[in-house]
């Protein structure tokens, strides 16, 4: 019993240890997956095994750091679990319901790690890097959960979005809507690829105002935990 509750103790303090570094981690993974390997890869650029070997980095990162969570930890498992099934089972009677357990698999996860960044990011406390590099894995994180309605509007509704390239032209990777994604958050818009479908105008303009609430909301939160803590400093 004792050296069971040593084991847990450790267990513990390995992952308070490795929060912050499963944090970078996951930041260097997320940007060198968005801006490097799917933009090769959506041309043939890139050998077949990165992709899918920097999605199982992306996962085991997002365990780590929702490790301290186990409802969030056991989320991702579950979307682990449930995509690649999801996909399989797509792949062999395609249809709206493996459509839709894909979706959900992707956005459970996605979900359960933005939320236990978000409490961390805009819990009380002193301004740290850690806190910057989970607002920027939070920013990165929205533009994500939205590439995956936006590629689930665009199974379902093939003419959702106008200037989009062919089917498998990009080799699945989905570069296109990852590029629209992120043009939408940042308010970018250079028209070259626009939603038609009433839904996907909706998201696109929920993302946009989101892209332009974050970043406000964010800087207003930093300042005055920093504030607070200079306070707090001076009166002790």
């Amino acid at each position: 019993m004792r050296s069971l509750k040593k084991s847990w103790i450790r267990f513990l303090k390995w992952q308070e240890r490795s929060r912050e570094p499963g944090l970078s981690a996951l930041l260097v993974i997320e940007v060198t997956l968005i801006f490097l390997i799917i933009p090769l890869a959506s041309i043939g650029q890139m050998p077949n095994f990165v992709l899918p070997a920097m999605f199982i980095l992306f996962v085991l990162a997002t365990l780590v750091v929702t490790s301290r969570s186990r409802f969030a930890a056991a989320v991702v498992v579950i979307a682990v679990i449930l995509s690649p099934a999801g996909a399989f089972v797509h792949a062999e009677h395609p249809s709206s319901l493996t459509e839709w357990l894909s979706l959900l698999a992707r956005l459970l996860a996605l979900s359960a790690v933005s939320v236990v960044i978000a409490r961390a990011v805009f819990g009380p406390g002193r301004v740290t890097l850690h806190r910057v590099q989970g607002a920027v894995v939070l920013y990165l994180n929205i533009a994500l959960f939205f590439v995956t309605l936006y590629r689930f509007l665009n199974t379902l509704v093939p003419d959702a979005f106008h200037g989009l390239p062919p089917v498998g032209s990009e080799y699945g990777s989905g570069a296109a809507l990852l590029y629209f994604s992120f043009s939408t958050l940042t308010t970018v818009g250079y028209g070259d690829i626009y939603p038609l479908y009433p839904l996907a105008r909706n998201f696109a303009n929920l993302e946009a105002v989101i892209g332009q609430l974050f970043p406000a909301t964010l800087l207003a939160r930093l300042i005055s935990l920093e504030i607070e803590h200079r306070r707090q400093s001076k009166s002790s």
